[in-house]
Order: C-alpha cells, then sequence, then structure tokens
C-alpha cells in the first residue's frame, strides 16, 4: 500500500495550511492537522500552492518538434504552416512521430502538464502518426493522459479518401471526433462537414472537437453550425469549438446572438493565445488585429472557456516549451482579463475547466479524486501566471514523478539584501 502525505499546501481556493493524504494513488483525507500513518511518505510543501496537475485542450503531437523540416514559414501565416505541414508529411515515420512525441511528453510532466488532448492529422491514408500515438497513449498511460483527436487536416470532405481515412482511426482507437469547416472548399460544403461529422460522433458515443471559423473573415460562421448540431443532436457538454478566431473579427450584434446560442447548446471553446496572437491579423496593416476569439465575452455567458498550447516548435509556431502558465499568462494579456476573478480564471482556463472539457475521470484535489498534483512556487493561482512558478514537484497518483528547483537568485550589490523574493 503506497501512502503520501502533502503537509502545509496552500490551494487555489485559498484554503491554507492544508494536508493532502494519497492512499493508493487517491486522496483520501484533505484537512488540517493529518496525522502521518506509519510508512507513509511526507512531503512539506511550506505553504506553496498545491494545484490539480495542468490540462492541455488542445496541441498537435503528430507535428510538434518538427521546427524547420523540411523549412522554416517565412511568412508566419496559417496557411503556410499547413502547406510546409502538406511537404512533411510524405517524409514521416512512425518511429520519428513517436520519438518527438514522447520527448515532448517529458517536457510536459516536467512543467506538470499531465493531460493533453492531442489532434491527429488523418489525411494521410497510411494512417502514419495515428499508429505513433495510439503507441504514445499507451506507453505515457502510467504518466500521462493521452486524448487523442481524428483530425482531417486538409478538409474531410476536400482531401479524398479522408472521411473513410477518419473512420479508420476511430475503428484503431482515437477518442474524439475532430473537422475543419472553414478549410473546405465552400461555406456549404463546411456546415456539411460540421452536420456530417457530429453525426457521426453521435452514432458512435463520441465526443467532438472541431478547429472552427481559425481565421481573420467574419464570414466565417461554423460555429454557428457546431452549435445547432450539439443541440439537434442532444450532444451538450461534448462539442467543442477550438480557436473560434473569426469571433474576433464579428459584428457585435451577430457575435452576443451567437454567444447565447454557443451557451445554450452546452458547447466548449478552447482559445490558443500563443497561436492565436501569433498566426492571426497577418494580413492586417495597422491597426492590426488580435485575433483571439471573445473569452471574456463568453466566461460571462457561461461558456466553457479552456486555453491550449497548440503548437511548439512546428510549421506554425516556432517557440514554447509545454508550459501552459506561459499560455495562460499570454491569455490574460491579449484578452486583457486583469481583474482579480478574470485572472483567476485564466489559471482555470489550464485546469479545472480543460479537465471538465476532456472528461478526466477523478480530477481534483478532494477526498475519492486522484491523487495528482503540482507543487509550485507561488502563494496563489494568479502569482503563479504572473511569476511562471517553479514546478517543485510533480506527482501522479501519489508518486513524486518529477522535481525541479526553486527559483532564486543572490545579489552582490551594497547595502541590499542578498536573496530576491519575487512572491508575494
Amino acid at each position: 500500500m503506497s501512502q503520501l502525505l502533502v503537509r502545509n499546501a496552500t490551494l487555489p481556493d485559498g484554503r491554507r495550511g492544508i494536508d493532502l493524504l494519497a492512499r493508493d494513488g487517491r486522496f483520501v483525507e484533505v484537512g488540517s492537522g493529518l496525522q502521518a500513518p506509519q510508512g507513509c511518505e511526507l512531503l512539506d510543501a511550506q505553504g506553496w500552492l498545491v494545484s490539480p496537475p495542468f490540462v492541455d485542450a488542445h496541441f498537435h503531437l503528430d507535428s510538434t518538434l518538427t521546427f524547420g523540416q523540411p523549412r522554416v514559414n517565412q511568412s508566419g501565416t496559417l496557411l503556410e504552416g499547413i502547406a510546409l505541414w502538406g511537404e512533411l508529411k510524405p517524409l514521416l515515420t512512425e518511429e520519428a512521430i513517436a520519438e518527438r512525441a514522447l520527448r515532448y511528453c517529458d517536457w510536459a510532466v516536467a512543467r506538470g502538464l499531465l493531460a493533453i488532448r492531442s489532434h491527429v492529422d488523418v489525411c494521410d491514408p497510411r494512417l502514419l502518426a495515428v499508429r505513433a500515438l495510439l503507441q504514445v497513449r499507451q506507453e505515457v498511460k502510467p504518466y500521462l493522459e493521452l486524448q487523442l483527436v481524428a483530425f482531417p487536416q486538409d478538409g474531410v470532405l476536400r482531401a479524398p479518401g479522408a472521411l473513410d481515412n477518419l473512420k479508420r482511426a476511430l475503428d484503431l482507437g482515437v477518442d474524439v471526433v475532430g473537422g475543419i469547416p472553414h478549410f473546405e472548399r465552400t461555406m456549404g460544403d463546411g456546415a456539411a462537414s460540421v452536420r456530417l461529422l457530429c453525426e457521426l460522433a453521435a452514432e458512435r458515443g463520441l465526443r467532438v472537437d472541431m478547429h472552427c471559423d481559425e481565421t481573420d473573415d467574419p464570414a466565417s460562421r461554423h460555429v454557428e453550425t457546431l452549435a445547432f448540431e450539439a443541440q439537434r443532436l442532444r450532444l451538450h457538454g461534448r462539442v467543442t469549438g477550438s480557436h473560434l478566431t473569426s469571433m474576433h473579427s464579428m459584428d457585435n450584434a451577430y457575435a452576443n446572438k451567437l454567444i447565447a446560442l454557443m451557451a445554450e447548446s452546452g458547447l466548449n471553446a478552447v482559445a490558443n493565445p500563443l497561436i492565436n496572437i501569433t498566426l492571426q491579423g497577418r494580413y492586417d496593416t495597422y491597426p492590426r488585429r488580435r485575433g483571439m476569439t471573445r473569452v471574456p465575452e463568453l466566461m460571462a455567458a457561461g461558456v466553457p472557456v479552456a486555453f491550449g498550447h497548440d503548437c511548439v516548435m512546428d510549421p506554425w509556431y516556432a517557440f514554447g516549451s509545454a508550459d501552459m502558465l506561459e499560455v495562460a499568462a499570454m491569455g490574460l494579456h491579449v484578452g486583457q482579463l486583469t481583474s482579480a476573478a478574470q485572472a483567476r480564471a485564466c489559471f482555470d482556463a489550464v485546469t479545472q475547466v480543460p479537465a471538465r472539457i476532456l472528461g478526466l475521470d477523478g480530477y481534483g484535489l478532494e477526498p475519492g479524486c486522484r491523487a495528482d498534483c503540482v507543487l509550485l512556487q507561488a502563494r496563489s493561482p494568479v502569482e503563479a501566471i504572473r511569476l511562471r512558478a517553479a514546478r517543485l514537484v510533480v506527482v501522479r497518483a501519489g508518486r513524486v514523478i518529477a522535481r525541479s528547483a526553486a527559483a532564486s537568485a543572490t545579489l552582490s550589490l551594497p547595502g541590499r539584501p542578498a536573496q530576491v523574493d519575487f512572491t508575494s
């Protein structure tokens, strides 16, 4: 029987001096002054923040860490990135995809990121990426939850054989139905693809997560169809629209109507702040649009909004390091989410909200929840975002799986303190 007692923790809800006792992979007691059972491993949090692990609601593991292959995206646009990925696909091998994905998963664990929803391109009839990531999903299962989305990158109706490939991927065990309606050849085809894919998900009892309206074009309104189909097929809470960047450019009257429809339909939304701010507005001069979807308005309407990392060192984005606090910080700044409640919501957008969107079992810090957590060198969720706090300890199922040194600096200035403390 394995046991772990985390002592003197600050929790995200503000409680301080809290102990968490884990037994056989689950939290069994949470409170103050808990007694350590015999043979129990002790972890002194020293008053630092203990949070449930980070969750990335939107990522692309099949393309990660391919930056510069076969060349670099010179324009920085979404379309050149898609073209680059098309050039790279014939050169891919199952082994190389798996190696890069496993390397990224190591980065994720070190950053306290223990659940990822990854889209995987199904437009290659060989399904190399699908087979590679299914293998990776099984390999990382003891320490990281990996959920896969069957993603027809080139359009499920536009690309020959894409629908058949997508169904084959689902038959192999891919978890979620994906789509990209704005990349179909016509607006009508885009709407038809949404209807087709939502019906497929309903038939199979699966969730839906679509790249939707990832464009500056305010006339791209496929999320309206997605919300309608979620309601028609009674998929409330199981359908997610990712990116939704066209909403940034929409007329306010229509956007208000759309947001109400999304809330009524139980739609989830995922913004990808690092990538949205980088790829959108590329055809503008000045003023230049930010491009990220209407996060404050969606949150205010009760639409669950998560933040995703989307890309790390691939044809679309040359940066990143699996740090969801960096994602939350960018979301806060781009969305001007600067009130205390909004800043806290940005922390929730990389923890609790994506956990609900993914349907993670036993996520949280209450008795009965899975004993997964991360010890952050911060005193509150907002401070963790401000400092991109060091992940001092990462725990999975009651077992320590990663440690990092505390962030510190020593000054050599006359008359000044030797140690610098950036916490409040």
